[in-house]
């Protein structure tokens, strides 16, 4: 059959087309079967005696901890990919049992948001790759740590976390019958150590043994006598208030922390605030859901102790916004009620388990809102003018074991300023037209 020479162009053009369409199909197939068959593959041999030999390690009882964070080769060697680079950061832990108890590891109180091993698997999937995909899941299952410890043994795999920088803060709770064994450690975060501020802080917490106050009276003094707020780089009165103050040793302080969701990150803007002439020893964070801005604790060690107990000044501070405010909205301005911060980090901190003692004293600036509203270009923020005073031990402790101290009539003085407030409105509201 002969067509005429417009339609005969037009049926070749409309089989080119379908060729190419054709051969575009194929091309994506190809490439897919391609991205499947360039799979993931098993480590041939894995040795952990490198972590072994770095490993940090403790012993409570009958009962021994080590624990290494992984570095970047040795991701390739364990996972035969670096899963840093997902967001995880996986911690080598061995536990030797040789006490009575069969023990379990919380999870949960090494990491609230801890991951899976099959969750961080997926992340390494390929498509239209099924064998090659339940390989990867039962790699990372099989490397990760299982429960119970039995009586007389040792366990040893992988944690699955969130990244911590510098020197990670590790909780290492294990639960026996009707007994538990808290361990705190501090392993070193390869390729992210700064060992010569990690040699700072050392020589501070060292040096604050000199001056060792035993008088309650006297070491109420001097926490009112500290600075009110933090100097900014050009040594002026301008930075945040100091409006929390931390007793307690270094590892009780951490595991409160770290059960509360706080985990060590320093950002540039940090550095911006000073105080005894440098910037933050410590800066910690607690992520918002949904990727929001984080609460922040900007922490420096005191030049003194108090029977025994290293003391810390803290900056609890939030961005303004909260919640509601961009990750990606430019630098976070300090939310101007600072005294809701500080409540915040205290009800924290009560929950965390490891909270003995809570009391106030004087120390920042009072602010009203009044003031406030009335020269926002003098005052960044408001604040009744009083720091909380934290004292922590080793955890478990309840709700109920926390003891208030009277140094200052909070609650009282709180219920005083209510009532003048209600007074205040009435007033105003019989006077209205």
């Amino acid at each position: 059959m002969r067509y005429p020479a417009t339609h005969a162009a037009c049926l070749q053009a409309s089989r080119n087309v379908s060729r190419g369409f054709t051969s575009l199909v194929v091309s994506c197939l190809l490439c897919l079967a391609l991205i499947g068959c360039a799979s993931w593959q098993a480590p041939i041999v894995i040795d952990d005696s490198a972590l072994r030999e770095r490993a940090v390690t403790a012993t409570l009882r009958d009962v021994q901890v080590s624990a290494a964070v992984l570095s970047i080769e040795d991701n390739q060697k364990f996972f035969g990919a670096n899963i840093n680079d997902t967001g995880v950061q996986s911690v080598w832990v061995e536990i030797v049992n040789n006490s009575a108890h069969t023990l379990w590891l919380l999870q949960s109180g090494t990491d609230p948001d801890y991951f899976s091993p099959l969750e961080v698997a997926w992340s390494l999937h390929k498509p239209f790759s099924p064998g090659s995909n339940s390989k990867i899941d039962d790699h990372f299952d099989g490397l990760s740590f299982k429960n119970p410890i039995p009586p007389g043994e040792t366990r040893s795999g992988i944690l699955y976390t969130n990244p911590h920088h510098g020197t990670r803060i590790l909780n290492i709770d294990l639960l026996g019958q009707q007994t538990i064994f808290p361990f705190t450690l501090f392993p070193p975060v390869p390729e992210d150590i700064d060992r010569k501020k990690m040699i700072e802080i050392s020589a501070r917490f060292a040096e604050s043994r000199n001056n060792d106050y035993q008088d309650e009276s006297a070491f109420r003094t001097v926490l009112e006598q500290l600075s009110c707020c933090a100097n900014d780089t050009r040594n002026s009165i301008a930075g945040d208030p100091i409006n929390v103050i931390i007793i307690g040793e270094l590892a009780d302080l951490g595991a409160a922390l770290i059960r509360r969701g706080f985990r060590r990150d320093s950002q540039p803007l940090d550095k911006t605030q000073q105080v005894f002439g440098r910037q933050p020893d410590v800066v910690l964070r607690k992520a918002g859901q949904g990727g929001v801005p984080a609460n922040w604790m900007r922490l420096w060690v005191v030049p003194f102790r108090y029977q025994g107990q290293p003391v810390m000044l803290v900056q609890s501070g939030r961005p303004v916004g909260g919640r509601f405010r961009s990750i990606d909205h430019g630098k976070p301005i300090l939310h101007p009620d600072v005294d809701e911060t500080r409540s915040l980090v205290i009800q924290d901190m009560l929950y965390s388990g490891g909270l003995a003692k809570l009391g106030f004293v004087e120390g920042v600036n009072p602010v009203t809102v009044e003031q406030r509203s009335n020269h926002p270009d003098k005052f960044a923020y408001h604040s009744d003018g009083l720091r909380a005073v934290l004292f922590f031990v080793t955890r478990p402790l309840s709700l109920s074991d926390v003891k208030i101290l009277d140094w200052v009539p909070v609650l009282e003085r709180q219920a005083a300023e209510a009532a003048k407030n209600n007074l205040k409105e009435k007033t105003n509201a019989q006077h209205a037209p």
